[in-house]
């Protein structure tokens, strides 16, 4: 796929939304036309004007009728106003003709198109001919222009539409406007490799360079050198970085040998990037990155289906992707569409596809769901038509979860329980041979609640995160200045080769674990004494699935065993330090390791804050609020999870620290250094406060409980110099007798990534 494939708007053809059903007449002359100035392309986060000049069409424009500009909703560009000329955003309008014009700024349309401006006619009207002139970002008056949004976009669209009659009906004009969103300079270097591969196995090595707000650029150079740490066959000599289109792959690389790959990325003779760790092993399984749950232009995000797929194999470096489009937005021509390119750009071995769409239900019955096929030409069934008014396939809908369980149980697929704007009920019903996995992160936030709520109800089903991005970056998926408010999430499969057999049957049998965005690596085994028996589906929904005598298990399965105690190994090489892994039996937290203690603590405080407002769409928590070391100073100071740049985190004066920020499940804070001993640390937020003797901060976490759903604010102390990155350890740990015990641990790294395994199943 080349760049061009993805510029310009969406075919209107393919988007799902509810256009009027009716009109004044065929003729696009009575409707008059519009045209928009410049359309040049814009750096992300720039400041631009747009000048709309309306010419009314034959039936003229009657009083009270107004024309209006529609944005997408998934924007974080700068909001219309009409209240300052001097501040950014500012929107003026005049006509010819009798009457004035009044602007209204808000969200009048629906989904996607409800960022609106718009510009109605009072006191008189407009004949053919006469002219309505809209101006965004007046800078006559000293507005900057209108700020636009951090992400990159092949069609960043105006969408214009008339009122001619007054009836608040308003008609698209057939034009389409749009200009490229393009991303900025180079600020930061990224070098990717996948992390288990058996000696002599291919694996590929990305490289890119990403501005300031994550958007893969071309306006980056260098001479690249790569140096490994084992011996790589393939590795190709020094090099000028001059990719043609935002990357660079380096595809069939082996390495022969067992051991530990990283490969640092030197760009005139500097290190810029480390990629990394690599574990070269012999093993039954290797592990396969992916993203699987993203959206684009034709349903409610922004960005076509080719530059989707096209952004995860080249741009994010997955091996593993699908598309999740709002069921009730896809619609017949798109899903067609959609089809046959996951059939196109499948590629078994190296990059594996899946056709499939989000079952969008509401909360009430059943919430969101993914659904993912192993073929193409399967039958959409959609929760409803909402935004669709082709009604030719309304008798193919699944109204309640149930009932799409029911319509799909003759399917090859499987099924995810999402926690996105509509929430999985988890309570509703389950059906075990289909639902396989629930998504513990996304763009959306953390929640590790929608895996433990199951642990009572006897589920057993596999961990995945994946970005639920709708800017088209799968696998890299940046919260931008919107109210997505964390890093996109990735899964990695552990299976023997990468192709849509062997993913399908990795997920049916839960080998895969997740994370909050990072590529680690993680092995989660259980050493069983007297063995057990390994169902390879779960016997609650398939009595008759195959068994194994087995002696040991890995993450995801389920296992039936008299042993009265097991043993526990992990192994987990990460990017960074390793700040904790927690070892849990279902929600019981049974130890937490980490590469330090308490002799080797330093001058270094760590203060983070998280969690939510509660399960569903309004999740997002505000946390405004001070730090202030009364005696100690700080001498260093970083930022954890602070994705979103425009969000106040930073440091003030040599004592405090000043944040408002937005934590969605996930968690963000701050790491200080000190200089000095004693004195007081004071935390003062809208949702509490808590004063810290400095000397008593120690390796234990201090809480301050907030409410909310898994809200606190926590304060402890670290090692000044870095952390470990490698832990290995073996734990014996007593099975209950009753129920299953659910055996897995979730890590969390020193730069604020943390990663969880599929619960290894035992019972009794």
């Amino acid at each position: 796929m080349t760049p061009e494939t993805w510029h310009g708007p969406i075919a209107r053809d393919l988007v799902g939304d509810n256009a009027p059903s009716v009109r004044s007449g065929d003729d696009p002359a009575l409707y008059g036309s519009a045209v928009i100035e410049p359309l040049e392309p814009a750096e992300v986060r720039s400041h631009r004007t747009f000048v709309l000049r309306y010419t009314a069409g034959k039936l003229g424009l009657d009083d009270t009728g107004a024309i209006r500009v529609a944005f997408r909703m998934v924007t974080d560009a700068g909001k219309p106003q009409t209240d300052d000329p001097a501040k950014a955003g500012y929107v003026t309008a005049t006509c010819t003709g009798g009457g004035r014009i009044v602007l209204s700024i808000g969200p009048h349309g629906q989904r996607p198109w409800n960022r609106t401006v718009t510009a109605q006619l009072r006191g008189g009207y407009l004949s053919e001919g006469d002219t309505i002139t809209i101006v965004f970002g007046d800078t006559s008056q000293g507005s900057p222009g209108m700020l636009m949004q951090t992400f990159a976009e092949g069609g960043y669209e105006l969408r214009v539409s008339t009122d001619v009659q007054a009836t608040g009906n308003f008609l698209p004009l057939d034009e389409q406007f749009s200009l490229p969103v393009v991303a900025g300079k180079a600020a930061v270097w990224k070098a990717v490799l996948p992390t288990l591969r058996r000696p002599g196995e291919p694996f590929h090595l990305g490289l890119k360079a990403e501005d300031a707000w994550g958007n893969p650029t071309n306006i980056a150079s260098g001479q690249i050198e790569l140096v490994p740490s084992l011996k790589v066959e393939g590795l190709p000599a020094p090099f000028a970085y001059a990719p043609s289109d935002r990357s660079v792959v380096i595809e069939g690389l082996t390495v022969q040998e067992e051991g530990v790959l990283t490969i640092k990325m030197l760009v005139d003779g500097q290190e810029a990037a480390e990629a990394g760790p690599l574990v070269i092993k012999a093993s039954n399984v290797a592990g396969f990155w992916g993203d699987l749950h993203g959206q684009t232009g034709e349903t409610v995000g922004v960005n076509s289906i080719e530059s989707y797929f096209d952004f995860a194999r080249n741009k994010a470096f997955l091996e593993v992707s699908a598309h999740q489009g709002n069921d009730f937005q896809i619609n017949t021509k798109f899903w067609a569409k959609l089809n046959d390119i996951t059939a196109e750009v499948d590629e078994p071995g190296r990059f594996t596809v899946f056709p499939g769409y989000e079952w969008s239900g509401n909360t009430a019955i059943g919430g969101d769901h993914n659904v993912f096929f192993r073929t193409e030409g399967r039958q959409i069934r959609r929760c409803s038509h909402a935004l669709l008014e082709d009604r030719s396939e309304m008798d193919t809908d699944a109204h309640t979860l149930t009932d799409l369980y029911r319509s799909l149980e003759e399917e090859d697929c499987v099924i995810y329980a999402h926690v996105g704007g509509r929430y999985a009920n988890i309570h509703y019903d389950h059906d075990a041979r289909l639902e396989t996995a629930v998504e513990v992160h996304s763009a959306w936030g953390t929640f590790e609640w929608i895996l433990t709520d199951g642990f009572p109800l006897g589920r057993r089903v596999g961990v995945v995160a994946n970005s639920d991005g709708h800017k088209g970056r799968p696998g890299a998926s940046y919260p931008g200045s919107s109210e997505f408010g964390a890093y996109g999430g990735l899964t990695c499969f552990l299976t023997n080769r990468n192709d849509r057999d062997a993913i399908f049957e990795a997920q049916r049998r839960r080998h895969h674990y997740a994370t909050t965005g990072c590529r680690m690596h993680m092995d989660v085994s259980v050493e069983i004494p007297g063995g057990g028996t390994l169902f390879e589906r779960n016997p609650d929904a398939v009595p008759d699935t195959p068994t194994h005598a087995v002696g040991k298990a890995m993450m995801g399965d389920i296992v039936q065993t008299a042993a009265d105690e097991v043993e526990v190994s992990f192994e987990v090489l990460a990017h960074a330090g390793i700040e904790r892994i927690e070892l849990r039996n279902g929600t019981e937290v049974l130890e937490v390791l980490r590469p330090y203690g308490t002799a080797d603590l330093g001058n270094r405080v760590r203060v983070v804050w998280g969690g939510a407002e509660y399960r569903g769409r309004g999740r997002d928590t505000s946390w405004r609020g001070r730090a202030a070391f009364s005696e100690a100073m700080i001498t260093g100071f970083e930022t954890i999870n602070q994705w979103n740049q425009e969000r106040l985190l930073q440091q003030a004066g040599v004592h405090g620290v000043v944040f408002d920020t937005i934590t969605t499940g996930n968690f963000t804070g701050f790491d200080a250094w000190l200089e000095g001993e004693g004195g007081t640390l004071d935390i003062a937020t809208g949702l509490g406060d808590m004063s810290l003797n400095v000397d008593d901060i120690g390796l234990e976490d201090q809480v301050l409980e907030a409410g909310g759903l898994e809200r606190k604010l926590r304060v402890f102390r670290l090692p000044g110099e870095r952390l470990g990155r490698e832990i290995k350890a073996t734990r014996t740990v007593k099975l209950s007798e009753a129920g299953d015990n659910p055996l897995w641990i979730c890590v969390t790294t020193e730069d604020g990534y943390q990663a969880w395994s599929s619960p290894v199943y035992l019972f009794r």
